[in-house]
């Protein structure tokens, strides 16, 4: 990840076949999100079956906050998509998170 990055978001799913649609949703959705607001992402395969697929934001050497988990229910890419920029929104006003707080005109704009 660059040193000017303003994050990233990481995709955590199982790589299993039984929910590779869902999981083709929530890539999309994710990787569109990170473009849009021009962060990193990443795709991590757990390695073992798992049902559910997360998605956390990840900024620098900070733990991992998760920001949305698909539950095994099948969302379009707009509903994924807004639920993530809701969650991204919500992080925005932590101190911690200062890169975010300079995209919440973005957030805003595309909720």
């Amino acid at each position: 990840m660059f040193r000017n990055s303003p994050g990233k978001l990481k995709v955590y799913a199982s790589a299993s076949a039984p929910h590779r649609k869902r999981l083709q949703s929530v890539r999309t959705a994710t990787e569109e999100t990170a473009r849009r607001l021009k962060l990193d992402f990443e795709m991590i395969d757990f390695g073992k079956r798992v049902s559910q697929i997360y998605v956390y934001y990840e900024n620098g050497d900070d733990e991992p906050i998760p920001i949305y988990c698909d539950e095994g229910k099948q969302f379009d890419l707009e509903e994924i998509s807004a639920n993530l920029k809701k969650m991204m929104f919500v992080l925005s006003f932590h101190p911690r998170y200062l890169a975010l707080r300079k995209m919440r005109p973005e957030l805003m704009a595309a909720s």
